[in-house]
């Protein structure tokens, strides 16, 4: 248990190992027991067939919710499913507390298929600054964290997005298409070009962790939600990549960002990208 502390960088000084506990508990107590042996009443949808909500998601936000407001006290948490049963909880992003940005799991289409490529993801903000972030791969037991002015780790060992090889087609992971609005798939169709290779994005926390591992270029998004965002642009920042909303200004995990929007490896491509998908927007 994390002592009272006054401060937020008092807690990062100190707290971080306990945070990693509390979401390697998570996934362990009620994540990875449901993966591959979900029942049907497990699973429900939200917005639609591609929207999924299942009782791993459920039970592991009460679960971090809990303990993460308890270890930071005055802490606040802002997590998917909360948000989806009361939207006035995601004005906590504008307020003064620091708050805990969950989502429990992200990639559930994923983990309902069975498929590995799901993560928790958990950000710590304050003032509309994330200044630390976990991403927690279960299935594939592999931890990413970063916290602000400190760099990115994997495993504990330091990520470095790097930048694109010179002369090879950009990797660009996007929206699905059941998430973007006309003008942002007018906007996307930029991107079906030469030396630019996009494709369907799967977690967008995993994504974020491959730009941050130099194994994707860049993403496109088109959705502003923060709890699938926080961790991932804090991971990409902190490996030295970029983000840039189509106006050119970087993401705010606060919202009112023209969308949409790339994470990349280095300003040069995240650049290229923006210019991209305004040029056709």
């Amino acid at each position: 248990m994390i002592d009272d502390y006054e401060t937020i960088d008092g807690f990062l000084a100190h707290g971080t190992a306990d945070v990693e506990e509390a979401v390697r508990k998570a996934a362990a107590t009620e994540i990875m027991p449901r993966f591959c042996r979900l029942a049907a009443h497990e699973i429900d949808e939200k917005n639609g067939p591609h929207d999924l909500v299942t009782d791993a998601d459920r039970n592991a936000e009460a679960y971090l919710t809990e303990v993460l407001s308890r270890l930071l006290p005055g802490s606040v948490v802002v997590g998917e499913e909360a948000v989806h049963a009361n939207p006035v909880t995601y004005e906590a992003l504008r307020g003064e507390a620091p708050v805990w940005i969950v989502d429990p799991v992200d990639g559930t289409r994923q983990f309902v298929h069975g498929d590995p490529g799901f993560c928790t993801l958990v950000a710590l903000a304050q003032g509309g600054v994330v200044r630390a972030s976990w991403t927690y791969a279960p299935a594939l037991d592999r931890l990413a964290t970063a916290v602000r002015g400190k760099g990115a780790l994997l495993d504990g060992e330091r990520l470095r997005a790097g930048s694109p090889a010179a002369g090879r087609d950009l990797e660009v992971a996007t929206s699905h298409p059941d998430y973007t609005t006309d003008a942002e798939k007018r906007a996307l169709l930029g991107l079906w070009t030469d030396g630019v290779r996009p494709r369907p994005c799967g977690s967008a926390g995993l994504e974020y962790l491959h730009i941050a591992q130099g194994l994707l270029d860049a993403t496109a998004f088109s959705w502003e939600a923060a709890w699938d965002h926080a961790a991932g642009l804090l991971l990409v920042e902190e490996a030295g990549g970029a983000t840039l909303t189509l106006t050119g200004e970087p993401f705010r995990i606060t919202g009112g960002n023209a969308l949409p929007f790339t994470a990349a490896r280095d300003e040069a491509t995240a650049r290229r990208v923006v210019e991209l998908l305004s040029g056709a927007a």
